[in-house]
Parts: C-alpha cells; sequence; structure tokens
C-alpha cells in the first residue's frame, strides 16, 4: 500500500462493493479520495479504517445517520464519549424492541401452528386466524363465470 489502494483493492480489503464505497463518499461518510494522475481514485489506510468502522456498524445495524454521527465525533479525538454512548444505548433499544417483537410473532406464530389439526383448508385455523375480521378466506367471493368455469376444471 505504497502508493495507496485502488477502490477495487479497498473494496476487497473490507468486503465493500464498489458501488458502496462510492455511496458512501457521495453520502460524506468516506472523505473524497486523492486522484491519480490517470483521474483513478488512490485510497489510504485512513480510508481502509474508515470504511472498516462503517460496515461494523452498519453489521450491527446502525443506521447511516447514527453511523455519520459517530464518525463526525470520533474526529474529534479529545472529546467526552457520551455522546457516542447515548446513540450506541438508544440503538440498544430499538434491537431490545425489535426483539420483542420476534419474540411476540413467534409465541404468536407457534400458537397458530399448534392449533393446526391436519384436516382440510376449509378447517385451517392459520388461514381462519390471517383472515380479516375472521371470515373464511375465499368465502363470499363474487366470481365471473369464466373464472368460475376455469376453477371447476
Amino acid at each position: 500500500m505504497a502508493d495507496g489502494l485502488s477502490i477495487g483493492e479497498l473494496g476487497k480489503g473490507t468486503g465493500t462493493k464498489v458501488e458502496t464505497i462510492r455511496y458512501y463518499e457521495s453520502a460524506g461518510l468516506l472523505p473524497k479520495p486523492a486522484r491519480t494522475a490517470g483521474n483513478y481514485r488512490l485510497y489510504s489506510a485512513t480510508h481502509l479504517t474508515r470504511l472498516g468502522f462503517i460496515r461494523r456498524a452498519r453489521d450491527l445495524g446502525f443506521s447511516l445517520d447514527e453511523v455519520r454521527q459517530m464518525l463526525r465525533l470520533s474526529d474529534d479525538r479529545d472529546r467526552r464519549c457520551d455522546e457516542v454512548d447515548a446513540i450506541a444505548k438508544a440503538h440498544l433499544a430499538d434491537v431490545e424492541r425489535k426483539i420483542a417483537d420476534l419474540e411476540a410473532l413467534r409465541v404468536e406464530l407457534n400458537g397458530l401452528i399448534r392449533q393446526c389439526q391436519r384436516g382440510s383448508i376449509a378447517e385451517c385455523k392459520i388461514l381462519d386466524a390471517l383472515a380479516p375480521s375472521g371470515r373464511a378466506l375465499g368465502a363470499n367471493l363474487e366470481l365471473s363465470p369464466n373464472v368460475r368455469q376455469r376453477a371447476a376444471k
């Protein structure tokens, strides 16, 4: 890396697609790289470190805005980390809410599946539970004569 990295090398080094790197540049998350005499992007170790940070934060589910805020804060090395803590705590609360929602979903789906009596579709408790107002799915539909003929075949 004596002279720097090409965009492809930066992508390989961080597991990031070239299009995503360009997007992060345009979004202001990555500083504009130097250019070669041939106008190719030339990335530094700083870009590699910063992109690695962005990737890890995104893998942990932080939004682009949260990543942008943390990067801005990280540029001021003498600053207290209270604001970063607040961002992480808010994100954790959001993750915990999502986990609670998923747990409730799991309980509901398990309950529906346990109700299944392996009977006919007309007796399917899962379809009944998903139908609006408890109406049987497909009940009371007005079908055109052509559709009724095809369904009867």
